[in-house]
């Protein structure tokens, strides 16, 4: 049955690819099964048309039917083809040019995240036989720490920012959303990438933590900024319109994988840390919500509001992360998508 259910439904996406370039339409009626752009803008986003590639290809290798990896496939290798900086993409892509929009935002953030992601995670999923994947991470990698990496002042916690109008303007700022990258650089490491991606990993893990531990709450702001010019004495702060937690999960992910392959029990610690602060300050009677602000214990503001994926992937997460069985997803035979779903690697 729900096999079944995923044909239908990948059937009722495909649509979305019959744009002049093949990258997707954005969105789609899935009665009517007409895809379009947004009707706030002509582009979808990057990380959008590249993060469907990992469970298009499992669908076709569940069902049988080659046409959903292809469609999928067809995207990553349009977007290879397209000029980068040092491997680093805008967030915007136009379905119909097919061209990325060259004054976009550059971000390991929102809209960018999970290209990168996806990238590796593909790589491995397809037992390691595409080399343009492995080597556009590589090469974004680089980018990253070419164009992104900074420091703060005083204490030198490194961090990846953001860079606007097509990659001139560097702004410090990162979303919580960039936590997943510690994770996702070990699991490159961990199959054979550069060790350097590991200690990248371990440095920007520790920002995330202060990200959290800087607060009272011990809950991290959906926005960080960061002090580089050494204005004040403070290693970073938050906007008012920024200090909202959602129940992410990114952080806790990154916990997960740097617990898998390092066995450090302080990353169990932090997770544990977390956990508290979602239960003291986020609990209520029939599940969790987002609160408006992580600076005031006193006053959180709750949302009443619980996204999915705080069950799906924050608490997946850290269920996994104090497993007994550190073998309970065993990540030499599955790879996990951005939503936390293990698929199995191929050919393994």
């Amino acid at each position: 049955m729900f096999l079944t259910k995923a044909i239908d439904l990948g059937d009722r996406l495909l649509p979305c690819f019959e744009s002049d370039s093949g990258i997707p339409f954005s969105d789609i009626n899935l009665f009517t099964r007409k895809a379009h752009a947004p009707k706030w803008s002509p582009d979808s986003s990057t990380s959008e048309v590249t993060t469907i590639q990992l469970e298009f290809r499992d669908l076709s290798s569940a069902s049988g039917d080659p046409k959903y990896e292809n469609a999928a496939d067809k995207v990553s290798r349009h977007v290879h083809k397209l000029e980068k900086l040092d491997g680093l993409v805008p967030i915007f892509i136009n379905a119909n040019s097919g061209q990325f929009r060259s004054y976009a935002t550059i971000t390991l953030g929102a809209r960018g995240d999970s290209y990168y992601e996806y990238l590796l995670k593909q790589w491995i999923q397809t037992g390691k036989a595409i080399d343009f994947l492995k080597n556009d991470y590589v090469e974004s990698v680089y980018g990253i720490e070419k164009h992104l990496v900074r420091r703060t002042v005083p204490n030198g916690f490194l961090f990846v920012g953001e860079l606007l109008t097509g990659g001139k303007d560097f702004k410090p700022k990162m979303d919580h959303l960039t936590c997943y990258l510690p994770g996702t650089l070990m699991l490159g490491a961990h199959n054979g990438l550069p060790s350097s991606h590991s200690k990248l990993a371990e440095e920007l893990l520790t920002t995330c933590y202060q990200t959290y531990a800087q607060q009272p709450t011990f809950l991290a702001p959906e926005i960080t900024y960061f002090n580089i010019q050494g204005e004040n004495s403070n290693d970073m702060y938050v906007k008012t319109n920024d200090a909202h937690n959602l129940l992410r999960p990114e952080f806790i992910e990154s916990l997960w994988y740097m617990y898998q392959f390092t066995g450090n029990t302080t990353y169990q610690d932090w997770g544990w840390q977390i956990f508290q602060g979602f239960e003291n300050y986020t609990k209520v009677v029939n599940g969790y919500t987002s609160i408006g602000n992580v600076r005031n214990p006193q006053n959180v503001r709750p949302k009443d509001k619980m996204e999915s994926f705080f069950l799906s992937e924050t608490l997946k997460y850290l269920y996994l992360l104090f497993s007994d069985d550190p073998k309970l997803l065993d990540l030499d035979k599955y790879v996990i998508n951005s939503e936390a779903h293990p698929l199995p690697i191929q050919n393994v």
